[in-house]
C-alpha cells in the first residue's frame, strides 16, 4: 500500500520517524515534504499536497502531521474527497477506518510520544472500511454535499 505523509515543522522529526519505520514494515512511503527542517514553514501546502495525492491514488492513504493535528486535519479536508480524521488514541484511528472509510490521518506530534503516535498511525493504516451499509450511506451523503454544495433535507 502507498502511503502519503506530510507535515510542518512541529511533526517534521515524527514524519521522519515514519517513513523509516513504515517503509521497514512494508509500506510504498511517499514523502510531501517539507524535506528540511524549516521552524517557519507552514503546514497547507503540505497537507493538501497530500489530501490530493491521495484523492488521484486509489486505495493509497495519507498521514498529515503537526503540533496538534487540527490545523493539518482541516486543511486536508479541504481537497474533494479526503476524508481526514484526527486520531488522538488507537481507538480514534481505528474508527476512522472502520465508520468513516478516512483515507487521511492527522495527528498532533505534541500531543503523543514518537511510540504512542506510531501506534496510532499503525492502527490506522491496518484498519479496514467495516463497509457497513449505514456507514456508506452516511459517507455518500456527505461526498454528495461536497459535489453538489446544496444542503440535504433535515428529516
Amino acid at each position: 500500500m502507498r502511503v502519503y505523509l506530510g507535515s510542518d515543522h512541529a511533526g517534521f522529526e515524527l514524519k521522519v520517524h515514519l517513513t523509516n519505520h513504515l517503509a521497514k514494515q512494508g509500506y510504498e512511503v511517499v514523502d510531501v515534504g517539507p524535506h528540511v527542517f524549516d521552524p517557519d514553514d507552514d503546514y497547507p501546502a503540505f497537507c493538501l499536497h497530500t489530501g490530493a495525492r491521495v484523492v488521484a491514488d486509489q486505495g493509497s492513504l495519507g498521514v498529515v502531521i503537526g503540533g496538534s493535528g487540527n490545523g493539518e486535519q482541516i486543511a486536508a479536508n479541504k481537497v474533494a474527497g479526503v476524508r481526514a480524521a484526527l486520531a488522538w488514541n488507537v481507538e480514534t484511528a481505528q474508527l476512522s477506518r472502520e465508520h468513516n472509510d478516512a483515507n487521511v490521518v492527522a495527528v498532533g506530534a505534541r500531543q503523543h510520544t514518537l511510540a504512542e503516535a506510531t501506534e496510532l498511525v499503525e492502527a490506522f493504516l491496518g484498519t479496514r472500511f467495516s463497509g457497513n451499509e449505514r456507514h456508506a450511506r452516511r459517507i455518500a451523503q456527505v461526498a454528495e454535499y461536497e459535489t453538489a454544495r446544496e444542503l440535504p433535507p433535515l428529516p
